[in-house]
């Protein structure tokens, strides 16, 4: 594994803070409007974690969490950005069964959204499928507090990060055995529906 990157990947910091806690393995995506051709692509699996407040609706999460989300105007970005956490994306796997209400409710238990949101992602370009990103996530040993930079903005996944940070004595949030558990009662879920 290399020992410092500049590779992040946008998410909302709600997501990110569940990632962080172990709350959660699972982000879901579609493809961010600025994506190559409109569609999602894993370019490395290994990646830092770069939160974003924009889009962070209450309405679109689970109680719990939406009552930690503090709506921000359209366009609104914070001065610096603090990068806490590393993730090995593990897995990828697609989902293109808008109408299967069974594995909505199946899955529901392992992310952060509720089901609003996720039919609302099944109905967006509902001939391209949803995919459920498995992460292995690992905490920084510190906090890195960076500055914004334009290049961050927009509606897109990936951005390299104008300096490199440091992944020495990164500490995973699950054990191994915890981790491979989860991913494997995921993937038997997606497997019988």
């Amino acid at each position: 594994m290399e020992t410092v990157t500049n590779y992040a990947l946008k998410e909302w910091d709600i997501a990110i803070q569940a990632l962080e806690l172990g709350k959660t393995i699972m982000l879901l995506r579609k493809g961010g409007i600025r994506e190559q051709g409109g569609i999602f692509q894993v370019d490395q699996d290994q990646i830092l974690l770069y939160p974003t407040f924009e889009h962070q609706k209450p309405t679109l999460l689970k109680p719990e969490y939406g009552n930690l989300v503090q709506p921000v105007p359209s366009g609104w970005h914070p001065e610096t950005v603090k990068i806490s956490s590393f993730a090995k994306i593990t897995n990828i796997l697609s989902w293109n069964n808008p109408q299967n209400e069974s594995l909505i409710n199946s899955l529901i238990k392992y992310h952060i959204w509720n089901q609003a949101f996720i039919r609302d992602r099944l109905q967006f370009k509902p001939h391209k499928p949803l995919y459920i990103l498995l992460l292995r996530t690992y905490k920084l040993p510190q906090v890195y507090d960076i500055p914004y930079h334009p290049s961050y903005g927009g509606c897109r996944s990936w951005i390299e990060l104008q300096e490199m940070i440091s992944l020495e004595n990164i500490a995973p949030v699950l054990t191994q055995e915890d981790y491979d558990q989860q991913v494997s009662t995921i993937h038997q879920i997606i497997q019988s529906s």
